[in-house]
C-alpha cells in the first residue's frame, strides 16, 4: 500500500541541539500509529515535521497525504462559546458559510459537546477542552491528523472518552498518528509503534510484535521500564 509519510534522513537541529538524527521511517494507512519514548525522544519534533511546522535540517518528507491537521498538547481556547470556536477553525479550513453550520452539528455530535455549544469554552473541563480541539483539528478533514500526548492530563475516565474517540477517527479512514509517553494506551491504541530516543529510531514496527516480541535491546529495556540513557 502507498506510504501516507515518509522520512527519509530526517534531520533537524537547533543550535546544538539534535531532535531528529537521520530519521528513516514510512507511516503507511490503517490503524493508529503510536510514538513513543522518553521526554525529549524527539516525539514531538517528528509530528510537527510531518505536518509541515518544522522544516529539516538535512533530508526529506514526502507522502501522499493532502491534507493534514495536528492537535497540540495544551490547545488554547479562543475567548468564545464552543460553537464559535469551532465555527472560526471551520472558517480558516475554507469551509462556506452555508456548509459550515451543519459541519459545525456534526463534529459537535461526534466529540459529544452538542449540547455545551453555548457553553464559554475556557469553562469547559479538561476532557470537554481537549474534545473541542479535536473538533477544530477536525475542521480541516484531514486525511492524517496527529495528536500529541491529548491525553496527558485526564483523568481516566475523560482519557477513556477520548481514547474511543480515536477509534471511531480511525475507522473513518483518517490515519492517526499520536505521540504518548503512557505504554497503557499505546498498546489499547496502536496498529503500529514507533520508539524514538535521542531523535533516533530505535524500533518500529506492528503493535502486537513489537510489545511481545521487541527486536532491539533498548525497545526491551524500554518496555522493561528501564530509563534509556
Amino acid at each position: 500500500m502507498e506510504a501516507v509519510i515518509t522520512f527519509s534522513e530526517v534531520s533537524v537541529v537547533i543550535g546544538s541541539v539534535t531532535l531528529l538524527d537521520r530519521l528513516n521511517l514510512t507511516l503507511g494507512p490503517g490503524q493508529p500509529t503510536v510514538v513513543i519514548g522518553p521526554n525529549g525522544s524527539g516525539k514531538t519534533t517528528l509530528l510537527r515535521a510531518a505536518m509541515g511546522l518544522v522544516t529539516p535540517d538535512r533530508g526529506s518528507i514526502s507522502g501522499v497525504a493532502k491534507h493534514r491537521a495536528i492537535m497540540f498538547q495544551h490547545p488554547v481556547m479562543l475567548r468564545r462559546s464552543v460553537a464559535a470556536n469551532l465555527d472560526y477553525a471551520l472558517k480558516a479550513a475554507g469551509v462556506s458559510r452555508a456548509g459550515r453550520q451543519a459541519r459545525l452539528g456534526e463534529l459537535l455530535a461526534l466529540v459529544g459537546l452538542a449540547d455545551l455549544a453555548g457553553r464559554p469554552a475556557r469553562r469547559l473541563s479538561g476532557g470537554e477542552r481537549q474534545r473541542l480541539a479535536l473538533a477544530r483539528a477536525l475542521a480541516r478533514d484531514p486525511d492524517v491528523l496527529f495528536l500529541d500526548e491529548p491525553t496527558a492530563s485526564l483523568d481516566p475516565a475523560a482519557t477513556k472518552a477520548f481514547e474511543d474517540l480515536i477509534r471511531t477517527i480511525a475507522a473513518r479512514q483518517i490515519k492517526v498518528v499520536m505521540a504518548t509517553h503512557d505504554l497503557g494506551e499505546a498498546r489499547r491504541l496502536a496498529g503500529d509503534v514507533v520508539l524514538l530516543h535521542r531523535g533516533r529510531l530505535v524500533e518500529a514496527g506492528a503493535a502486537p510484535q513489537f510489545f511481545e516480541a521487541p527486536r532491539t535491546d533498548d525497545a526491551r529495556r524500554f518496555l522493561a521500564g528501564e530509563l534509556l540513557l
